[in-house]
């Protein structure tokens, strides 16, 4: 942000957020479209499944889950903020009341909690203010610019040594969900259409509406793009989380794509809290699969609320595993459908939601593409400004000097200007 000025920092933001929206909103209606067209859901698979367990937690409400993330944009401590986020939970509580005899009663109430997550949007929304301020003060904010450029260097240099071990973690971690199943084979046969219908949407979505997107916008080859984001599909596939594979997400388009760093830098942290084209069209499918099992009829009304609903979960889910269980509560309970049945799907859901963890980071990377093709123009001039400072050494005299000489010569007509700009350019080539 302290690279960018607050009208091109507003564009970028403003693109960012109708693309996250407009590939939401598109991958809920796919999922309802398939799940409806190829109707996966049998009741037979509810009268084979045993299930003892009863959840004694009270499901919040999708105002709260969407509040909350209001309520973690500005966190009460930013060094809390790092390791955990705001989130509401609604407990039974019993109270004492005095009416004609003593009698006791529930209700509900609304406690903030502090789960042990990263509240990424509170930290992007500190580092823009805070990188605001530094282009705001101009030179004097330029020796803390290059704090934080360095600083990214280093950071960017420790996640290429562990690029390296990556693929024997992300082997041990399929492997461990794998063996913790007791009956796989009966598992994937009597969810084996669900899990289609999930994954042929995720593909879909992917291959059809990112990349018909991004060749649209960009005029450019999608699968040529796409070869360039390997590594964060698959390291997104092994730890099923947006914001583990954030970094990788970062090389990949930095290095392997030429995509502009303030761009990627802005739209991936965002993205990865709000933008989860693969969850919402996961829990849009997964509900009105339960709604078929349970041989309950949706109308075209409640087709909408799950739409709605669906995209509002999604933008409030967390960045982490399975994050996609917890908010299918709040769309199970727009419509009237038992809560406990999501315990048909869990058996599946570990190799789904890898799957679409997958999708959420290509749509955040799709999307820094697009926003940097849209913003090319403002991004230009910056970059060049960027590219003149970003060298970290001592200053001599002999420097002060040429930099005084530049000084005088500026703005003394053409001659003068031309002696400026070799007089700069010899400081540049000294200081390399």
């Amino acid at each position: 942000m302290a690279n960018l000025d607050t009208k091109s920092c507003g564009k970028i933001g403003t693109y960012a957020l109708i693309y996250y929206f407009t590939t939401t909103l598109m991958a809920v209606i796919l999922g309802i479209v398939l799940v409806v067209a190829i109707h996966p859901g049998n009741p037979a698979i509810k009268e084979n499944h045993v299930s003892t367990t009863t959840s004694s937690k009270t499901s919040p409400h999708t105002l709260d889950a969407f509040l909350d993330l209001f309520r973690n944009m500005f966190p009460e401590n930013v060094i809390q903020a790092c390791t955990k986020q705001v989130l509401s939970q609604m407990k039974n509580v019993t109270v004492q009341m005095k009416v004609h005899e003593a009698s006791t009663c529930k209700h509900l109430s609304y406690p903030s909690n502090n789960s042990i997550d990263v509240a990424i949007v509170g930290l992007v929304t500190f580092s823009v203010a805070f990188g605001l301020g530094i282009a705001s003060m101009g030179k004097q904010g330029r020796l803390m610019l290059d704090f934080f450029i360095i600083m990214n260097e280093i950071i960017m240099r420790l996640v290429r040594v562990i690029m390296w071990y990556a693929p024997i973690g992300i082997i041990f971690l399929i492997i461990g969900q794998i063996i913790a199943i007791d009956d796989l084979m009966s598992t994937v046969t009597g969810l084996g259409l669900y899990m289609l219908t999930v994954i042929s949407g995720l593909a879909i979505h992917l291959f059809l509406t990112l990349m018909l997107m991004y060749f649209i916008i960009c005029r450019k080859n999608p699968l040529l793009y796409m070869r360039g984001l390997f590594q964060a599909f698959f390291m997104a596939l092994g730890t099923g989380s947006s914001s583990a594979t954030l970094p990788v997400t970062f090389k990949c388009l930095e290095e392997n794509l030429g995509i502009d760093a303030r761009v990627t830098r802005f739209v991936l942290p965002i993205g990865a809290t709000v933008n989860m084209d693969g969850t919402a069209l996961y829990e849009a499918v997964a509900c009105i699969f339960i709604a078929q099992i349970n041989e309950y009829a949706l109308s075209i009304g409640q087709l909408v609320t799950v739409s709605i609903t669906a995209t509002l979960a999604a933008i409030g889910a967390a960045a982490v595993p399975s994050a996609g269980l917890v908010t299918m509560v709040m769309v199970l309970t727009s419509v009237g459908l038992p809560i406990n049945d999501i315990a048909l799907i869990f058996a599946v859901d570990w190799m789904l939601d890898r799957i679409r963890t997958s999708i959420n980071v290509m749509g955040d990377a799709f999307g820094a593409g697009i926003v940097a093709h849209l913003c090319r123009e403002q991004l230009r001039v910056p970059a060049k400004r960027l590219n003149s400072i970003s060298v970290a050494v001592p200053r001599t005299k002999w420097n002060d000097k040429q930099e005084d000489s530049a000084d005088e010569c500026e703005g003394e007509g053409s001659n003068h200007q031309d002696i400026s700009m070799e007089l700069v350019e010899a400081s540049v080539a000294q200081r390399e």
